[in-house]
């Protein structure tokens, strides 16, 4: 009772903010869908699914005490929150990081080969964790990565990357697990996808960059592909995405930027 208690009067102040009266006459479906967009616009997801649950129920209790004679959100699907976007990193984060694993030992090594493929090749991180040795060829810059659904694919990487993999490869050899297939070691064995995330997590507290993950490589890659004149259809096979809707959550932050640029070269105002 108190929750969707809470969403009627919630409701109801809303209305009256509009210039509305609070009355049975304004509980439609036109009325509550504009509600729901606004609070999807200035809430948490979680608190605009709690409103929308309180009044469906009250709803419901009107139907049922015959004061409404139809239910006005019977097909009415709760709002879908917008997407965050994922800050990419900037140079000097990255050069910050690289920094952090600036060292010699086994874990600097190791680290910095991580995150230079993370950058290089939009992994995702079960993707950088299924790497195997073999399948990693320095001399071609490549590797061959086995996505979702079992798929296999190449990924491209550049000169200093193929450096670091071969610095961290070299010493491997004498790691205690170097028998593994895998390609990335941690102290009990393969690195695991919670273990490079922990990884990732550390090498940017020492970079002042907090609660670094490996997603934001992966949407940095995207972002700085398609900044770069990256086709669409080309960055959707390199990073394995079989959706469009994925491209377009991804190369969201590259659109706005492109579309920023664009808007600032044409200059229109200044030529009348």
């Amino acid at each position: 009772m108190t929750i969707y208690g809470q969403s009627v009067r919630f409701f109801s102040r809303w209305l009256e903010a509009q210039g509305r009266d609070a009355t049975l006459d304004e509980l439609n479906r036109p009325a509550i869908r504009e509600w729901l967009a606004q609070l999807t616009d200035v809430n948490e997801a979680s608190t605009v699914k709690t409103r929308y649950r309180g009044l469906f129920r009250f709803c419901g209790w009107l139907v049922d005490e015959e004061e409404i004679d139809t239910h006005p959100m019977k097909t009415l699907s709760p709002p879908q929150p917008k997407a965050k976007p994922v800050p990419v990193i900037t140079d000097g984060e990255l050069a910050a990081l690289l920094k952090a694993c600036s060292g010699k030992d086994f874990r600097d090594r190791r680290d910095e080969a991580m995150i230079r493929l993370l950058l290089d090749c939009g992994l995702r991180v079960s993707e950088l964790c299924g790497l195997s040795v073999e399948g990693v060829d320095l001399d071609h810059g490549m590797a061959m990565i086995r996505g979702k659904g079992n798929k296999v694919r190449p990924v491209y990487f550049g000169a200093r990357t193929a450096r670091a993999v071969d610095r961290y490869v070299r010493m491997r050899s004498a790691h205690r697990w170097n028998h593994l297939d895998a390609l990335f070691l941690a102290q009990r064995g393969a690195m695991t996808p919670d273990g490079a995330r922990e990884r990732m997590k550390v090498r940017g507290h020492q970079a002042g960059i907090e609660d670094l993950h490996p997603h934001r490589f992966r949407h940095t890659f995207a972002h700085d592909f398609l900044m770069n004149g990256g086709q669409e259809r080309d960055l959707k096979r390199l990073a394995g995405w079989t959706s469009d809707v994925m491209l377009e959550r991804y190369g969201a932050s590259a659109a706005d930027a492109r579309a920023k640029s664009a808007a600032q070269r044409m200059k229109r105002g200044d030529r009348v």
